[in-house]
């Protein structure tokens, strides 16, 4: 099948925004999820800022944004003051969504404190996460929670209870196949637990066995089996966002809490712009097997 909304984490490409938008332009990809743009992270653009150094040259090259990655809920659950922080960061996000014709922003679910049972800061998440989503709805921005590594929605049945309880259209999934091997769940499993949340997809492949990121269709994300049922069963027609994580590139330090070794990236590629474009023929290989 071929299909046109697909995206991208353009940062592993490059940090230059012009060149990333060229790089996309000559893979024909027409969308882009903005996480940092010329070494600065989107949280720290204003909506000024985003509309003169980020919309002219996405314009001139003919490139929508699919979504902004930002970093909203990446701070330890317990951490008040980079939390009140957040809060007026997520505001300024929704102005640059607006800026840039968006009306989506990746957000997580904080960092649990190492050696405490999650289960322990269940209603303090979804207290936090119900402020989060209450700016997103006084906006209209959609917020996309996307299952992160060590933070509380890293599993199913936590992504499930956290999208339960607060039972928002403006709080909606963002599936990631490679997070959930990484933190050893069934993506298969997790994916129909999440199924009728999902409105975004992130196309990263991992595998179980060490947990290193592996291209597209080649480790245990099951990629293939989830992009078929979504299509022909759910009627999917949300965005598929490459996020390759098989090149160090330069933001990967700040993205993982443990650093590239997190994600254990062996650099396969001689730059950021051939794994990327690596990841999109992966990807373009598994839409052409679903019918």
């Amino acid at each position: 099948m071929t299909y046109e909304m697909i995206s991208g984490f353009a940062d592993e490409i490059c940090p230059d925004f012009n060149d990333q938008l060229d790089a996309l332009s000559r893979m024909g990809i027409k969308y882009v999820c903005i996480r940092s743009a010329n070494g600065k992270s989107i949280a720290d653009f204003t909506p000024a800022e985003a509309e003169e150094e980020l919309l002219i040259p996405l314009t001139s090259h003919h490139i929508q944004v699919s979504s902004l990655g930002s970093p909203i809920g990446k701070i330890g659950i317990e951490d008040e003051a980079a939390f009140e922080k957040q809060l007026k960061q997520l505001e300024n996000l929704c102005g640059v969504c607006r800026s840039l014709n968006c009306r989506y922003i990746r957000i997580f679910s904080f960092y649990m404190p190492e050696g405490k049972d999650p289960a322990e800061y269940s209603d303090l998440v979804i207290e936090k996460m119900k402020k989060f989503v209450r700016i997103a709805e006084e906006n209209r921005i959609v917020l996309l929670h996307e299952n992160e590594k060590d933070i509380y929605g890293d599993t199913g049945l936590r992504c499930l209870e956290i999208l339960e309880k607060i039972d928002s259209s403006y709080l909606k999934a963002a599936f990631d196949f490679a997070n959930f091997v990484q933190c050893g769940e069934d993506p298969e499993k997790c994916w129909e637990l999440l199924k009728d949340f999902t409105i975004y997809i992130h196309v990263k492949d991992a595998l179980f066995s060490n947990r290193e990121n592996v291209l597209a269709g080649t480790g245990d994300g099951m990629l293939l089996p989830i992009l078929k049922d979504a299509f022909e069963n759910q009627g999917y027609h949300g965005f598929l966002t490459l996020e390759p994580h098989l090149f160090a590139f330069i933001a990967l330090k700040s993205l993982e809490k443990g650093g590239p070794n997190d994600v254990t990236v062996k650099n396969r590629y001689a730059s950021g712009e051939e794994a990327f474009e690596a990841q999109y023929k992966a990807l373009l290989k598994i839409l052409s097997e679903i019918h």
